[in-house]
């Protein structure tokens, strides 16, 4: 069964590609212990990887995928139709998982993945997300007009607040110089396509920069994208919306692939962990085998995190032990 909130894609028919290898697969759905009957949220659906080996594992339950591209949602309907799960296909941010689920009369889910990589799919968009191709500077995930995009950022911020994206967000060390040379290449003419910005951000930097173990955008891209569609503010707010839709007993797992991404994970989880309200299953994060770094280079930069939601008398049991703590350490 079908549940759409989405218009037909006109890639609706394309085949799950073997493009798309999801990282850390067996060791994310291992640590969530899916079971018949579960409910499941996939936060991004992408190619479907993680999506259909989902719903192999639970039987008669329900699967609600979110996704922000319509190409995605169509690979998904094509990928998931001949199961005995119930599937809810979302076209939407995953941030408002609280809100879009509610609307379903959904109000608890026993198990959320996060996978946060990229996927060949995306990188194939022609939205300006590959700095090696001569495409539209948009680096929007939704299709929808109206959003914000790189070439508004680009074009029309100031270059104090480029440089700070760039910084923050992109780690980059060359941020100034990157933004200046941005603003200084505007004044001529607009710039419109991401091959025309990666050459831009290229001629900024140093000569050894240049040719380093990644392409000098990379981290310039990096940063636009978190802008353009507020990763990171979406990541903290999911997260949050779905914890507060997680049945006793339940997990999350999240999948990151970037330093600023772990660290709102971490500090999620811990403080979660603190206030007794969650278990964390991985102390340290679950990171990817040589293996796997050999067959798919992307894996590299892959973390897991997990956490649990305890259960009410083991909240109970850990405010005790708190307060017992307290008494012994002679504090008021």
């Amino acid at each position: 069964m079908f549940v759409m909130r989405t218009r037909r894609s006109q890639s609706s028919s394309d085949p799950v590609s073997s493009r798309h290898q999801p990282v850390l697969l067996h060791e994310s759905l291992e640590q969530l212990a899916l079971h018949d009957g579960d409910i499941v949220v996939d936060a991004t659906l992408g190619g479907s990887g993680a999506a259909r080996v989902i719903v192999d594992s639970i039987g008669s339950g329900t699967l609600i995928g979110f996704d922000l591209d319509d190409a995605a949602i169509g690979r998904a309907r094509e990928a998931l139709r001949d199961t005995k799960a119930k599937i809810v296909l979302l076209e939407a941010n995953f941030r408002n998982i609280k809100t879009e689920l509610q609307a379903l009369g959904t109000t608890r889910i026993t198990k959320a993945l996060f996978d946060l990589g990229w996927s060949s799919y995306q990188l194939d968009s022609g939205r300006g997300f590959s700095f090696l191709k001569d495409e539209p500077l948009a680096m929007t995930y939704s299709t929808r007009r109206g959003a914000l995009t790189a070439s508004t950022i680009v074009n029309e911020w100031k270059e104090e607040s480029l440089a700070d994206i760039f910084f923050g967000w992109g780690e980059e060390r060359y941020a100034r110089r990157i933004a200046k040379a941005i603003v200084t290449a505007r004044h001529k003419a607009p710039i419109r396509s991401s091959l025309e910005l990666a050459e831009i951000v290229k001629s900024a930097v140093p000569s050894h920069y240049r040719h380093g173990r990644i392409h000098p955008a990379t981290r310039t891209f990096q940063a636009l994208r978190i802008a353009v569609n507020d990763e990171l503010g979406a990541l903290e707010e999911g997260l949050r919306g779905a914890w507060q839709l997680l049945a006793e007993g339940g997990r999350i797992a999240v999948i990151t692939f970037h330093s600023l991404e772990d660290r709102i994970v971490k500090q999620l989880f811990l403080g979660l962990e603190k206030s007794g309200e969650g278990t964390r299953l991985t102390r340290k994060p679950i990171v990817p085998s040589e293996s796997e770094v050999r067959a798919n280079p992307r894996a590299r930069s892959a973390k897991l995190r997990v956490i649990e939601k305890r259960h009410n008398n083991e909240k109970e049991d850990s405010k005790d032990q708190q307060i017992r703590a307290l008494d012994l350490s002679g504090e008021d």
